[in-house]
């Protein structure tokens, strides 16, 4: 373990810091990288199926309804549909029927 230029350290004594007259020691809170792989973010979203289908080949981004950019991988059948993708594909869908 190493102390300051000033003072020797060893398993015996402690390391301690001592702020310099009127300042003060900032502590910085911890940050753990979100390592769940955003599974509480997911969503299947609608995109155009030919899209889709050459961007599993491919392994190619493709845009979602709502916007999303992605390379789909995984089954969208283990995650809900995206709330704004179903809102513009009924809209789309009215739109066609009128």
């Amino acid at each position: 373990m190493t102390g300051s230029p000033t003072t020797a350290v060893t398993a015996d004594t402690p390391a301690t810091h001592t702020p310099a007259p009127g300042t003060s020691t900032v502590t910085e809170p911890e940050v753990r990288p979100v390592t769940d792989d955003g599974d509480h973010d997911r969503f299947a979203h609608y995109t155009r199926r030919a899209d889709a289908n050459r961007a599993y080949v491919e392994g190619t981004p493709i845009r979602a309804l709502c916007g999303k950019v992605w390379v789909p991988s995984r089954d969208p059948s283990r995650y809900p549909v995206c709330p704004e993708c179903t809102k513009i594909r009924e809209r789309l869908r009215r739109r066609a029927h009128n």
